[in-house]
């Protein structure tokens, strides 16, 4: 399980992008709020509803 911090020029977490063990990754705020997830497979966005936000990996836009 890989994660990924991005932070800003202050160098507050912004959001942590972690892949998981199926190949997935998902976004998470400072909170580890459900932001957004990524299926590589599908080459799918989706939302924390699982309602599809685009082709391909968005998942940055989601902070």
């Amino acid at each position: 399980m890989a994660a990924q911090e991005i932070r800003d020029k202050s160098n507050r977490l912004l959001a942590k992008i972690t892949t998981l063990s199926n190949g997935k990754q998902e976004i998470r705020d400072p909170s580890n709020r459900l932001k957004g997830t990524y299926d590589p497979k599908s080459n799918e966005t989706r939302d924390p509803s699982n309602r599809l936000i685009a082709k391909g990996n968005v998942l940055t836009t989601l902070m």
